[in-house]
């Protein structure tokens, strides 16, 4: 046993090695989220969109691989084909991860893939689209990847009751990076001029930044988190090749899921209603340029707004749960969910007054429902199948949200109106709500042999 090595059991027994194991865990949302605020929210969309625009022909198309795409779809459909990319790489690392026993070297080589690529984009000038849309491509995937080990560790450092707030802190702590960052980056881009940087060379900067605080950052998890060696019955498949059997686990582990079909039922829950979360997050930025016409200064304070406020309710609902329990607080934010997208569709162009107002109502409902929805699941994984599960989950957390980004881009290439795409993804949420409604969570724990919460 080496010292970044200990076996499964010693973390419950051992509460301030736990407690030094979760503080490193945090700092992986510390590290990353910087990513998805500052460029997957923020600049990438409408920066890759202009890069596009600036290739196209003159009806506006661009020609990836000879098929014509409407410059305003481009940011879409990338971050569809990334999803796709992390489809075909995240049962693979699953299995190796809990073949192995060895997530930590995988997660490392996931962040530092993603911030190499994130850092490149300080190269995306002019009429490169589709350098740009390459380096979004791994950057997206490299993320989800390391999300599935992750998202794994948590029920090896977390008791059954401490989940839910460890969780919401994870949140928090990215949350709360995503804010510095974004005020940086504010300063940068809003002063550009003074800086002696045009306005391309600003937003370059500002991406490449997120690479080298993700890469950064990423150290301390790295030096925090342990792994656990594999229990003795899966010694035997440690060395059955792992790397060749990536989709033969996945299959596997779906198999496994039919013994557990409440577990099963959540995740198709969460895979619709995700969706519909992370194809609001993703194409937030593009809906406030080019349909409401807000100037860049305005969607990054907008986002700031949400980073600030998504603290406040990562632990807000963290403790909401505590006394309602994880499935009622997030049945509630999805209603939330619903209002907001019916508000914006109504939202008036050049109101910056009315879109801070709507991200505050995005701030207050994203991070609890995401964090919640984690520490939910962690509850209904078998105990030592952990990365297997966590990858089928992260397939459901962006995986398999190809599907409402693809639909945002296709209403739009279709009716060339943004408000069409934003009502579309209303649909994701109702349906969300209705089936995990049903789900009876604490017959779902009991299934899957773990300790039921006092509230869940």
């Amino acid at each position: 046993m080496t010292a970044d090595t200990i076996e499964p059991e010693e973390y419950a027994s051992d509460p301030a090695e736990r407690r030094r194991e979760q503080r490193g865990w945090y700092f992986y949302d510390f590290a990353c989220s910087v990513y998805s605020t500052s460029v997957l929210t923020v600049f990438l969309g409408p920066y890759l969109t202009s890069v596009a625009r600036a290739a196209a022909d003159a009806d506006g198309f661009v020609h990836p691989l000879g098929i014509p795409v409407r410059a305003g779809s481009l940011f879409a459909y990338a971050v569809s084909a990334s999803i796709v990319v992390a489809i075909l790489a995240m049962p693979l690392v699953g299995a190796v991860a809990d073949r192995t026993g060895r997530k930590k070297p995988l997660l490392a080589a996931a962040a530092y893939l993603g911030a190499t690529a994130t850092a490149g984009m300080f190269f995306l000038a002019g009429d490169r689209y589709l350098l740009g849309t390459f380096l979004l491509i791994v950057a997206n995937a490299s993320l989800s990847v390391s999300m599935v080990l992750y998202n794994a560790y948590l029920p090896q450092i977390a008791e059954p009751d401490e989940r839910d707030t460890v969780s919401s802190r994870g949140w928090a702590f990215g949350y709360t990076s995503g804010a510095l960052v974004l005020v940086l980056n504010l300063v940068l881009y809003s002063g550009h001029d003074s800086f002696g940087l045009t306005e391309g060379e600003a937003v370059r900067i500002c991406l490449a930044s997120a690479g080298v605080w993700w890469g950064a950052f990423t150290l301390v998890p790295l030096r925090r988190l342990r792994d656990r060696q594999v229990r003795p019955e899966g010694a035997e498949r440690a060395g059955e090749g792992a790397v060749g059997s990536g989709w033969g686990q996945l299959r596997a582990t779906l198999k496994d899921m039919r013994r557990h079909p409440l577990t099963l039922s959540f995740l198709l829950a969460y895979l619709i209603y995700n969706d519909g979360i992370q194809t609001v997050i993703s194409q937030a930025s593009i809906y406030g340029s080019e349909e409401l016409k807000l100037d860049q200064t305005t969607l990054i304070t907008a986002v700031l707004l949400v980073q600030v406020l998504a603290v406040a309710g990562a632990l807000g609902m963290g403790r909401l749960a505590r006394t309602h329990g994880a499935k009622r607080t997030i049945l509630g934010s999805l209603a939330v969910w619903t209002l907001i997208l019916v508000a914006g569709y109504f939202l008036p162009a050049n109101s910056p007054v009315f879109f801070y107002w709507l991200a505050a109502a995005i701030g207050l409902v994203m991070g609890g429902s995401q964090a919640l929805s984690r520490s939910l699941f962690s509850h209904l994984v078998p105990r030592g199948k952990e990365a297997e599960y966590f990858s089928a989950y992260e397939m459901s957390d962006r995986g398999l949200s190809w599907l409402g980004p693809l639909v945002f881009g296709l209403a739009y290439q279709l009716t060339g109106s943004y408000r069409d795409a934003i009502i579309s993804l209303v649909i994701f949420f109702a349906i969300g709500f209705t089936l995990l409604a049903r789900v009876p969570v604490r017959r779902a724990v009991e299934a899957a042999g773990n300790p039921v919460p006092e509230r869940i």
